[in-house]
């Protein structure tokens, strides 16, 4: 948690959307945003952590290597390079780790603490007047004549209604065919400053591998380890239950990615861990549009890796569907209907939990030096792309 990147390693995903002009209109968009949220933080004084520290995508074993071409290379098609190529010597020097076999280093990407920023968009909006109902949840919404917002202890009435609820979006029948819900989970460790000096990981890039369901860790201000895992509980039918809350059953896992990537953290001292609801679409990219039974209801959601940039993003975009805008974005691919992106239920439920088991296998079997069996990787190609995609993916889409 706490990545802000841009959507670069989107681009085949973005570009099969419409074309490869629009792909990376979308990429500049993303990487602008990082600078407009700091640019806010700054306007606002908000002390959200924002720190341009970069990050590494890596590859933790061979099998790994180059799962960054291929975006790289179509966006030097384009003449835009987001990212240089870094070597494991020089990944080393970047971040205190030899594991790293290769990867990708980005710049412009920086981390920030999620609940500091949340905290300081709430207290920016309520200056701005903006009044914020907190344990209201919506029970109903009216999509003909009179909009109304039902809640248990009260009804609000409007002229325009704004469904951007992440998971809890399966949940509304018009949005659910396009995501199926799959937890993250992340840990914090005590203040662990010396250890991080000792290591050269004290200030350094956020790192992410390149399996299906990565993994990636990076250090905060005050001294600690931030670390997680994707790829956890799935959820049935939009419904988010108490599976998606609490405390992280996958700590053991969190230890083992950084034993392939960092292994002088993998025993870093627990001071909590938690894990949440993921809105996955089958291309990775979030969509926005309105419902066709009515315009002025309006929506955005599918924010599966990238998210910081990508809600600066669709706050534009939402902006301008409501107020009837013009703009670069709200003409792109972003904004499109909701199509069905995986099998109903229970086939999706069923489903994913044969491609999850699959993912995990080809992660250990890639790991180990060993050959995958054909079944497992047709199926482990299933998964959608999160934060980047794996050349799983890749083959996939391709083959």
């Amino acid at each position: 948690s706490g990545m802000v990147l841009s959507a670069w390693t989107k681009y085949s995903a973005l570009a099969a959307l419409r074309d490869g002009n629009d792909a990376l209109s979308i990429i500049k968009a993303s990487e602008a945003a990082i600078g407009g949220i700091e640019a806010f933080c700054k306007a606002e004084a908000i002390d959200a952590w924002f720190d341009r520290i970069g990050w590494i995508w890596g590859a933790t074993c061979e099998a790994q290597l180059g799962a960054w071409d291929d975006a790289l290379n179509k966006l030097a098609a384009h003449g835009y390079v987001p990212a240089r190529r870094v070597s494991r010597p020089e990944i080393a020097a970047m971040a205190g780790t030899t594991s790293h076999l290769g990867g990708a280093f980005d710049a412009s990407s920086a981390t920030v603490h999620p609940g500091f920023l949340v905290r300081g968009l709430r207290r920016a909006a309520l200056n701005r007047g903006v009044r914020i109902y907190e344990k209201s949840p919506m029970k109903r919404f009216s999509r003909r004549g009179k909009l109304t917002v039902e809640t248990a202890k009260g009804t609000v009435s409007c002229g325009k209604v704004v469904l951007a609820m992440n998971a809890w979006s399966g949940a509304i029948p018009e949005l659910a065919p396009a995501i199926f819900n799959i937890s993250s989970d992340d840990a914090m460790s005590q203040p662990i400053p010396d250890l991080l000096d000792k290591v050269g990981y004290r200030r350094a890039p956020l790192m992410i591998d390149s399996r299906v369901f990565v993994g990636g860790w990076s250090p905060t201000r005050d001294g600690r380890l931030s670390v997680g895992v994707s790829g956890g509980v799935i959820g049935f039918g939009g419904i988010v239950d108490q599976r998606f809350h609490g405390l992280s059953p996958r700590v053991a896992e969190m230890r083992r990615a950084l034993r392939d990537g960092h292994p002088a953290l993998a025993d870093f001292p627990l001071e909590t861990s938690w894990n949440g609801p993921i809105d996955r679409t089958v291309s990775g990219v979030p969509l926005f549009g309105a419902l066709p039974a009515n315009r002025d209801v309006v929506y955005g959601y599918g924010f599966s890796g990238n998210g910081t940039t990508m809600a600066y993003i669709g706050g534009e975009i939402l902006t301008g569907l409501l107020t009837d805008g013009e703009s670069e974005l709200t003409h792109s691919a972003l904004v499109r209907p909701v199509a069905r992106g995986f099998p109903p239920e229970p086939f999706r439920f069923v489903g994913a939990h044969f491609v999850r088991g699959a993912v995990r296998r080809r992660d250990d079997l890639e790991h180990a030096g060993r050959k995958l069996d054909p079944v497992t990787r047709w199926l482990a190609g299933l998964a959608p792309s999160g934060v980047t995609p794996s050349k799983a993916n890749l083959r996939a889409k391709k083959g």
